[in-house]
């Protein structure tokens, strides 16, 4: 299974259109744990990342600089998913996205920011300052074991 690297905006657009179809339209602070795992998800399944763009270590955990930036105008609101389009993924992606949506959208917000704060990745790159890149290889590193 070949799988793209994607612009991280294609891929929440797509989360944020999936989990609005299943009635659980989320905030940005959410979208930004899910996008994590779903990184974590593509490293692990693939050994290759899902997106190209950095993830940080900001106060209430993993953050991607450019999506918190698109979405920030809701605040702590849901997006509307009149906000995105339907993005068209290859095969195997959506699977991928879809499981770590599912398995995360029981979970509040504050769960998931609880969640990753508790991870080596966030940690380590946290205690080194604000805004430090969590690498994909500490993210592989922590979720193959």
């Amino acid at each position: 299974m070949v799988i793209p690297l994607y612009d991280v905006l294609t891929i929440s657009d797509y989360i944020i259109w999936r989990c609005s179809n299943e009635g659980h339209p989320i905030s940005n602070l959410k979208l930004q744990k899910l996008l994590y795992f779903v990184q974590a998800e593509f490293l692990v399944a693939t050994g290759k990342p899902c997106f190209r763009e950095a993830i940080e270590a900001w106060d209430f955990g993993p953050v991607v600089p450019k999506i918190y930036r698109e979405f920030c105008i809701y605040g702590s609101a849901q997006i509307p998913v009149s906000a995105v389009t339907n993005p068209i993924l290859a095969m195997g992606t959506k699977e991928l996205i879809d499981g770590i949506v599912f398995e995360c959208l029981p979970f509040s917000s504050s769960q998931l920011v609880e969640i990753t704060q508790h991870q080596s990745p966030w940690i380590c790159a946290y205690a080194k300052g604000y805004g430090t890149e969590i690498t994909n290889e500490s993210i592989l590193n922590f979720f193959a074991e």
